[in-house]
Formats: structure tokens, sequence, C-alpha cells
């Protein structure tokens, strides 16, 4: 009997839900909250401000600045989610993504992942705002129908959504690594193979205000993925950026207007009016693993550098002179690590590429394999005007570099480096642009 009558409640919700044109589901056990209406548990902040999505009236609001997204606190595979949304001003961007990594892709706000597109008044040839479903920043997705300019995008089979100011309702279902998209009572999108095909979900802000409500799941039996198809474990990586401002960051008032946050990138222009020039962060850190991503946005100029051998020496030409080479050169920078600048990890635009450590490589009262160790193994810049990542990790004083994907420095030695200490970005009076800075503890 109490079955009975909680289905008749449950649909009277749904006729008042659709008179108010809502396209609702009926709640029958099947589907749980995966947001409670209340607060946001069991959602991670990745790389927005504190204020960019919280909840009112039952609804998770996102202000769309800064561009980003907020993430689910685990993973899931083959499911069924169901949600409402809404966009307030007309031509508003936000989305969902599935099968989604914990952190951003390089030089992007977003994760890679399959974006199931939440967007108004926007449509092209190559997209719409109606259900688009497809692969972003490195995941892959085999669309259902052949996108017109050969994209991995699926576009709706009919223009299903309503305009800002009114509901929509998606119902997104995820089985074995094909997904299907259906907007307000209809499948209109989807795709097959995608990959990753296991991992988190997340809300995307990206400029505009958008509400969402009636967040809610089913989660569907596993097809066992192999490790390739899941997407990497959160693992306790925090954001040092906030993209609204500087909060966590020491700002002298010099800095202002040239350490300046601009959405996700924090841009400096190599000008500020500080006593000490360089931003550092407000927080001593010792062991740690920094992540950080950067670019040079100045033009690039043709200069000579010198040559560095792999132990760390600059050879001489037979006239007794450094040996040099002419490289594109766009600015120089670097990331300090415990309070020094002894222990620089180096951006710059020499041969033999970012990474080194050239206070350490330069003293020679230093053993050779130390001077070696800090010295860059290969150049794995990326090329000028483009993101580039480093992954360092400090531990008691050995440091490994990864850039790009590549290791440079692995395990070099600092002697007499400070056990703890601040985090700097350095100042050398070039343009540079930073972003997705997360540091994590060790493990």
């Amino acid at each position: 009997m109490a079955r009975i009558q909680q289905r008749a409640l449950c649909s009277v919700f749904a006729l008042v839900a659709a008179g108010a044109g809502v396209a609702a589901f009926v709640d029958d056990g099947e589907l749980a909250p995966l947001f409670n209406g209340v607060d946001l548990s069991g959602w991670v902040n990745v790389n927005c401000a504190p204020g960019t999505f919280t909840v009112r009236d039952g609804m998770i609001v996102s202000t769309g600045v800064p561009t980003g997204v907020m993430r689910t606190t685990r993973q899931y595979e083959n499911f069924i989610i169901e949600l409402d949304w809404m966009h307030r001003q007309p031509k508003g961007n936000a989305g969902l993504f599935v099968f989604s990594d914990p952190l951003p892709a390089p030089g992007v706000p977003f994760t890679r992942g399959i974006e199931v597109q939440i967007l108004d008044g926007l449509n092209t040839v190559n997209y719409t705002s109606h259900g688009d479903v497809f692969a972003i920043h490195g995941a892959v997705m085999t669309p259902d129908r052949p996108h017109p300019g050969g994209w991995m995008r699926c576009l709706p089979s009919e223009n299903r959504a309503r305009p800002a100011g009114e509901w929509n309702h998606y119902r997104v279902e995820c089985q074995n690594g094909a997904i299907q998209l259906a907007v307000n009572g209809k499948v209109v999108s989807g795709g097959t193979r995608c990959r990753p095909r296991k991992g988190y979900i997340c809300l995307e802000s990206e400029g505009s205000e958008a509400w969402f409500r009636n967040i809610r799941i089913r989660e569907l039996p596993s097809t066992n993925p192999t490790a390739e198809e899941v997407a990497p474990l959160d693992d306790g990586f925090q954001s040092l950026y906030t993209g609204v401002d500087l909060a966590g960051w020491n700002v002298a008032p010099g800095h202002v207007g040239h350490w300046k946050p601009t959405d996700w990138i924090l841009s400096y222009d190599g000008k500020s009016e500080a006593a000490d020039k360089n931003l550092w962060s407000a927080q001593e850190y010792g062991d740690f693993t920094l992540m950080c991503d950067w670019r040079f946005t100045g033009k690039p100029v043709m200069k000579k550098h010198p040559v560095i051998l792999p132990n760390g020496d600059e050879p001489l030409d037979a006239d007794g002179k450094p040996q040099e080479q002419e490289v594109a050169d766009a600015g120089d920078s670097g990331i300090y690590l415990r309070g020094n600048s002894k222990s620089q990890v180096n951006i710059w635009c020499w041969p033999i590429g970012s990474g080194e450590v050239y206070g350490y490589r330069k003293d020679k009262t230093l053993a050779p394999e130390v001077r070696a160790g800090v010295t860059p193994k290969k150049n794995a810049d990326h090329p000028l005007g483009q993101w580039n990542r480093f992954i360092i990790t400090l531990r008691g004083d050995r440091l490994t570099v990864d850039l790009n994907g590549q290791r440079v420095l692995e395990n070099a030695q600092l002697p007499g480096v400070p056990a703890k200490g601040k985090i700097a970005l350095q100042h050398h009076g070039d343009a540079i642009q930073f972003a997705n800075i997360f540091i994590k503890p060790p493990e």
C-alpha cells in the first residue's frame, strides 16, 4: 500500500513538473541523488573559485567564472544519469562531462573526457545548442552519425532544447563505452567506443550563470574495462589558483595590474613595480609534487645562447669564448622552490631546454655528479606560444622534473636546499602565462 501511495505521489510531482514545462522522471527507487539539494557533499571543486559552484533553493548554481569544472568524488563506469538544467542568459555555455580525468588537460581549463554540451542559442554547421556529445582533450569517441567536419562529435537528430530561462531535462545512459543522450524525453545523440569509459562526472563552468537540479544516478553492472580505458584516480592535488584572484599568494602593491588573474590563466606582463617582483606563495612547503602549465606570450626573436654539455659545463670555442647557438627566444622565467632562487627550475629558451636548476649547475664548488644531475637530459619544450606542463617533485634534497610527459631531471641532488619554504613564479622581465597550478603533499 505504501508503495502504491509513493508511486501516486511521485506521479503527481511529475505532472506538476510537466505542467511547468520540465520533462521530469518518476523516482521509482532506481535512481539515487547525486546532489542532495542541500550542499556539495560528494563533489570536488577542481580548479574554480570557492564561490563558483554554490547551492541555492535546492539547485547547484554556477556563476560561470572562472572557466573550469567541479567533479564527483568517485568514478563511474556504466550508469544512467538524469538532471535538469537552465541557462539564465541567452548564449550561455556549460556542460556535463562523463568518464573524466580528475585534473585539467595541459593548457586548458577542462578535463579529458566525453562532454555532453549544455549550450544556448549558438548553432552552426559544426555545433548546436540541442545536445551535442563529443570527445575532448585526448578522449576518443565514435559518433553515432558522421560529423560534417569529421570531428569526434555527434550532432543531435532534432532540436529539442528550450531557450534560456526555461528548464531542460537530460537523460544520459553510459554502457560499455557507449553513450546516449535524451533531451526532454527523446534520444537525439550519442557515440560508441568511448575511451576512457570509466571516470569522474563533472559540471562545467564556462562564462555565464547556469542552474542544475534533480541530479540523480543509477549505476549499472561493470563490463570490466581495461586499465587503458579507465581515467586516472584523484591522487590529492589541490589548486593553488582560483581563477578570479590571487588568494593564496603574497600580492605586493606593485604586483597589481601586472600579475593578473585572467579567468583560468594567470598572466604576467613582466613589469611588476614591487621591490621583489616574483610572485610568492603565502604558504611554505617541504616535500611536494607541483603541477604547473606555462607558455611565453612575447614575440620570438632570434638570439644566441650558450651551449650546455650533459655534465653542466659550457664549452669554449677555438678563441676561448663560450660556444653559442642561435635559437628563437620569447623570454625567461622559472619556479623557485623552498624560498630561494638557487633552487630554481628554469623556464627559458636556451638550447638545453627548460627544467634545469641554474643556481646549482653554475656552482662549480659542487661535485660533478650534482651539476650533471641538474642539467636536463633532453629539450622537451613545446614550440614557443604553446602550453607546457611541469610536474616537479621534491623529496628531501632530491628533485625530479617531468616536462610535457618526458623526464628531464631524475633524482637530482640539491645539497643544502632548505627543508621548507615558499614557492615563487619568477619575474625575469618577460611576458608569460601560468595555468593549472596544483600541489600535493608526499604520498
